[in-house]
């Protein structure tokens, strides 16, 4: 039986290793891409990994309603995209991402620990609890922290980009955004950048069908958001999005494009969001349980889970198996991440400057003070 733990902790590596040299350009280990494809042992990984991100995602929503974590963007319904994307990729490139990008975190190596020390907030937390939950980045897998605003991803990756280009360093930045940041300010001026200067970018739209309660079809007449690229010069491309050779296949191809001089390509991935845009959202008020239910017979998760089980690699007994080890391993890393000590308020006068000013040495010692006398707690 295979154990989830090279999952949980981040030990696996679904991409080669890369060897980071400050003032140069990255080493790569050599691998082939073009054409590569995913083999049916890659394909019981991809699925084990896209059980794993579906169990965190359901504790996500529980731990919030019960008051543990403060605020949780699901992506149930989004995972074959996710990972299919992730893994046409090498560790040397960047990521940018929205809110959402549970799956993609858990693909480029992060682990579940280090994703909940984010979502509490707690003395572990990389980011000292200075983003929302859910608003998680990662410097040591090239994956840059998300923000709220819808968009400003976009061009933050045709930056990085740019930058990339007159280095000679041979990556791709991708930006993943959600089907209503294609009526953003950035999507627009991201995509005219990138076509104007030809950027090894990869815009890839996650259409989940609702920009919060606001439908597709009312979002853009368009007949597809993949066609707006085709006003910047930039081929777009629309996908099955629960087809997890399908969004390999697609990125891979953008990749090799990219880091062979031929600019962007934006990459309009269909999906549903079987969850709320957030757990500040009740989809209810604004869609029927019929298109839900409706949405569901195209579960990724199922969808793989029946190939594998047609082609004799999987079983029932296996499967059962697998979601209780899951998810007993996520409920027990919650629980760590939860006994792990508060964050120190006085985290608060570090990384604004290299060295503490004058003025936050005075701030600072007002605090102790104030804590010395009572009036605060530390």
């Amino acid at each position: 039986m295979f154990l989830i733990r090279e999952l949980i902790s981040g030990a696996y590596v679904a991409a080669p290793p890369v060897v980071m040299v400050e003032g140069a350009r990255p080493t790569i280990t050599p691998v082939t891409v073009e054409g590569e494809g995913l083999s049916p042992e890659r394909l019981l990984e991809a699925y084990r990994l896209m059980v794993l991100a579906r169990a965190t995602d359901e504790r996500c929503l529980s731990l919030q309603r019960q008051g543990r974590i403060g605020f949780y963007a699901p992506l149930m319904g989004q995972e074959a995209a996710q990972v299919g994307a992730s893994w046409a990729l090498r560790p040397e490139d960047w990521v940018f991402p929205a809110y959402r990008e549970l799956a993609v975190a858990l693909a480029r190596g992060v682990s579940l620990r280090a994703i909940f020390d984010q979502l509490i907030g707690n003395a572990e937390d990389r980011i000292k609890g200075r983003q929302m939950p859910n608003h998680f980045g990662f410097r040591d897998v090239n994956f840059v922290v998300a923000s709220s605003p819808i968009g400003t991803q976009i061009t933050q990756a045709v930056g990085a980009a740019m930058a990339a280009q007159r280095r000679k360093h041979e990556i791709v930045t991708i930006s993943f955004f959600g089907d209503g940041a294609t009526s953003s300010n950035d999507f627009h001026a991201g995509l005219n950048l990138a076509g104007v200067y030809q950027c090894p970018t990869i815009f890839f739209c996650q259409n989940n069908q609702w920009a919060i309660s606001l439908p597709r079809e009312r979002q853009t007449r368009s007949a597809t958001l993949a066609e707006k690229a085709n006003a910047y010069g930039i081929p777009g491309i629309r996908i099955d999005g629960n087809d997890l050779r399908r969004v390999h296949a697609a990125v891979q191809e953008a990749r090799a494009r990219a880091v062979s001089g031929g600019g962007p390509t934006m990459i309009e991935a269909e999906v549903y969001r079987f969850g709320p845009h957030s757990t500040s959202d009740d989809p209810k008020r604004y869609r029927s349980d019929a298109e839900l239910s409706a949405a569901k017979q195209r579960d990724p998760i199922d969808r793989l889970k029946m190939e594998l089980r047609a082609a004799g690699r999987w079983t029932e007994d296996e499967d059962r198996a697998l979601w209780e080890e899951v998810r007993a391993v996520v409920a027990r890393t919650f629980e760590a991440a939860e006994k792990a000590p508060p964050l120190d308020p006085r985290s608060v006068f570090d990384d604004v400057f290299a060295r503490l000013t004058p003025r936050l040495e005075e701030e600072r010692a007002e605090y102790d003070a104030l804590v010395r006398d009572g009036v605060l707690k530390s």
